[in-house]
């Protein structure tokens, strides 16, 4: 017989074993292993689990350093060839190990303890049940309780569907069961059994004539009783007398509890109407095409959407949906379900264990054809993808922060390019790289310039906090936005109020004017250093005291700048004591399902006032809602960061977008210490174009993206004199390696400097072509991982975030 070899991919995550091993496929495997399967192995003198990556017919290894394959873990692949191409892209654009990537891509449940059960589902050979399956319906399945020939006896008879297999998680999730009844096949002694009954049995008549209108059936207990009005005892009574069996099936978790209501198509404008063809016709043509739709917010993006996947569903392809956050992802499931029903599936992280391998098999086994789910949703094992659709494609959260530093939008791209299909892009802010691509043709674009169903945009008014706190100081409340609540509540309208607090580091600011220290060589915002009591760059290390007077109108009221939603709430209280307030921020929604529950509370009018972080200023709509006030919008723009413009003029937009989405007109107050801000006065008109344009001059003249691709290096070490002295080896190594064209910022300290007892630096990287510097990064992290000591060294391509 032919020999075969696997390439196996270890799970050992290391420098050295990062590389595909060959292994021998003992002759009773051959028919049975397939590509993506997991199996164990010997691996020096343990055995470990492996994922199988390749399949050869040779091998140039001497026979006797070729050991084989011990055990397969899996009946069928948990990873199809789609995903094992793309955990090989990742691997070399993350910089992170290959098995790193694959055990990302699947559900924890494979990543842990677990324990497997072996079930018979179709008639076999006594010699089975009796042997392997000892009598009995189902068994643990333990590979090491099988001989090699057993084993493929039981592969075989997975492959005829005879025997099923199902995965439990010790302590964490387990495969959910319920009470069934397998009813008899054998009409003869049924009958029999009828014809004896007395006739006051009207109950036992009415089950086995049941019984005999759907012989060898199998019914849940609950779905049974629903049908015909029968109680326990009749049904006990019957399996006694051999009527019917008890047995136990499997119960799907549904993460998502709530009834939705079926909705229909919404009638779609011009502007809609083109989009839907334009972006259905790539996919009638099977061509790979990436479209930017740039839509105001109420502009009907997300009917778009719907009415694409409808297109494509109707044409039995899949499509997988992305939101930014898990926050999000309640309302979006009760759109896309109020379409498609039971046809879609959920996946997030907030999803227990149990529940995300339930919604994952569903997937996988094709149960499904709409997947909808925040970033890891990306690696959703769907086949015969006709659409993808990223929902708010600027946010950050499509990028993971810790390793492996993937971002959903590249993965969603290149399983567009692998499908040859329409990848949608949405966004009422695109982001700068985003739409530089639509201008330069690579994506193409799309724009929606109209509010659905006739709505129109908010006006939007800016108040100079400058004033307010002069005449009444130390206040989250201007006068303007006291008289606008106050009138919501007497009118019974709703009104969202945003505090913008994103990132940890603080800023100092002028009171009067509102100027707030830059940094001279980066000229962006300098950090806050409370223990040092200096302003430091993150970028080039320029470090400076903290000022008395302002540098720009010689006041003395330079203040520290920062508040808190608690101390919001309070003060909200006692201007309105009767205004029923919720607040949401990271410590009110900790609990699991609470972010819908009160997001849900509000849209049934039960508060008045709903007080958040940025967590409420995408995706909500609601009709009473006729008043957004922003109450600090200058906390994003102090941050040490060439994003912060962006992400200010992003955020202001898409909370004031939450105003005025129906009939009622909206109004937004935008409270600032810097009102002539250009992110803000475009916000302020919303403008995107004319934010676009001056901030593309502003990046183009300090040689950031999406002019420069950015890399950002980041050290730590328990000892900070070393974390320093072992970055200032890393940057020399770089400037004598790297191109005279590469700028080299640093290293500097992070913004936040110390974490868990370690010490933190950065280095950043701005060069012209994307991939440039791969080879140079990938020799830097090896060299860093031989070495010995403390030092843990990431890599970190296209940051969205330097704190």
């Amino acid at each position: 017989m032919m020999k075969q070899y696997a390439q196996i991919i270890v799970d050992v995550p290391t420098m050295q074993t990062d590389q595909p091993y060959t292994y021998a496929v003992p002759e009773n495997m051959i028919d049975s292993l397939l590509l993506g399967m997991r199996v164990t192995v010997p691996f020096g003198r343990r055995n470990v689990m492996g994922f199988v990556v390749g399949l050869i017919a040779s091998t140039d290894l001497p026979e006797e350093q070729v050991r084989p394959i011990q055990q397969i873990l899996d009946l069928t692949p948990v990873l199809n060839t789609e995903l094992l191409n793309l955990s090989d892209y990742l691997a070399s654009e993350t910089f992170a190990f290959r098995i790193t990537i694959l055990q990302t891509m699947l559900p924890n449940v494979f990543k842990a303890n677990y324990e497997r059960t072996l079930r018979i589902i179709d008639e076999v050979d006594d010699d089975v049940r009796d042997r392997l399956f000892k009598g009995l319906d189902e068994i643990a399945f333990k590979t090491g309780d099988f001989t090699e020939q057993d084993m493929a006896t039981l592969l075989k008879l997975r492959r005829q569907h005879k025997i099923d297999v199902e995965v439990a998680v010790h302590d964490k999730a387990k495969i959910k069961t319920q009470l069934a009844y397998q009813f008899s096949d054998d009409v003869e002694f049924l009958e029999d059994e009828l014809r004896g009954l007395r006739s006051s049995a009207k109950k036992q008549e009415t089950l086995l004539q049941f019984i005999l209108g759907h012989l060898a059936e199998t019914w849940v207990k609950k779905d049974l009783q629903d049908v015909i009005d029968i109680s326990d005892a009749v049904l006990n009574q019957a399996a006694t007398k051999k009527w019917l069996m008890k047995t136990k099936v499997e119960l799907l978790r549904d993460p998502f509890h709530a009834e939705v209501k079926q909705t229909a198509l919404l009638e779609l404008n011009a502007q809609q109407q083109e989009a839907y063809e334009r972006i259905s016709g790539t996919f009638d043509a099977q061509r790979f095409q990436p479209f930017l739709l740039e839509g105001i917010t109420g502009s009907g993006k997300t009917e778009v959407y719907l009415q694409v996947a409808q297109h494509v569903f109707e044409q039995g392809k899949t499509v997988l949906f992305l939101v930014p956050e898990i926050a999000l992802t309640p309302q979006m499931v009760r759109r896309v379900k109020g379409r498609f029903g039971a046809q879609t599936a959920v996946l997030h992280s907030g999803l227990s264990d149990g529940e995300r391998y339930d919604e994952w098999r569903r997937i996988e086994r094709g149960d499904v054809k709409i997947v909808v789910g925040a970033r890891s949703a990306v690696f959703a094992p769907l086949t015969n993808i006709g659409l993808i659709i990223v929902d708010e494609e600027h946010e950050t959260t499509y990028k993971q922060s810790d390793n492996p530093r993937y971002d959903a939008r590249n993965i969603a791209l290149w399983r567009g390019q692998y499908y040859q299909i329409p990848v949608i892009l949405g966004s009422a802010t695109p982001s700068l790289e985003s739409r530089a691509r639509a201008q330069r043709g690579v994506y193409e674009l799309l724009t929606l310039t109209q509010r659905a169903g006739g709505a129109k945009l908010p006006s939007v008014n800016v108040i100079d906090m400058k004033e307010t706190l002069s005449r009444r100081p130390e206040t989250n409340f201007s006068e303007e936005l006291r008289i606008k609540l106050a009138d919501r509540l007497a009118k019974d309208e709703q009104s969202v109020l945003m505090l913008n607090r994103r990132g940890f580091s603080s800023f100092v600011m002028c009171r009067d004017c509102g100027y707030v220290p830059c940094d001279p060589n980066c000229n962006l915002a300098m950090t806050l250093h409370m223990d040092t009591h200096t302003l430091k760059c993150h970028y080039c290390g320029h470090e400076e005291k903290i000022p008395t007077i302002c540098a720009q109108c010689g006041s003395k009221r330079i203040r520290y700048y920062g508040t808190g939603t608690e101390k919001v709430e309070a003060e909200l209280q006692e201007l309105f004591s009767d205004a029923r307030v919720i607040r949401m921020d990271q410590d009110t929604t900790r609990k699991k399902g609470s972010m819908d529950k009160m997001l849900q509370k509000f849209g049934n009018h039960e508060a008045d006032i709903l007080l958040g972080t940025q967590m409420i200023a995408k995706g909500l709509d609601f009709p009473d809602v006729t008043l957004v006030g922003v109450l600090n919008a200058d906390t994003s723009l102090g941050l040490p960061d060439f994003h912060a413009s962006e992400r200010t003029f992003q955020l202001l937009t898409q909370v004031s977008g939450r105003a005025g989405r129906a009939k009622k007109p909206g109004e937004v107050l935008v409270q600032t210490f810097n009102p002539q801000h250009y992110a803000i006065t475009y916000a302020q008109n919303h403008d995107y174009e004319g934010f676009y344009r001056q901030e593309m001059a502003v990046r183009h003249a300090g040689n950031y993206a999406p002019y420069y691709y950015t890399v950002q290096i980041q050290a730590s070490h328990s000892d900070e004199n070393q974390a320093a002295i072992q970055m200032l080896k890393v940057a020399r190594w770089l400037r004598s390696h790297a191109k005279k064209d590469v700028i080299i910022l640093g290293p500097s300290p992070k913004p936040i400097a110390k974490m868990r007892k370690r010490y933190y630096f950065q280095i950043i990287l701005k060069f012209k072509k994307r991939n440039e510097m791969d080879t140079l990064l990938q020799e830097l992290q090896n060299r860093a991982q031989k070495a010995k000591g403390d030092l843990q060294l990431s890599i970190d391509r296209d940051p969205v975030s330097f704190m």
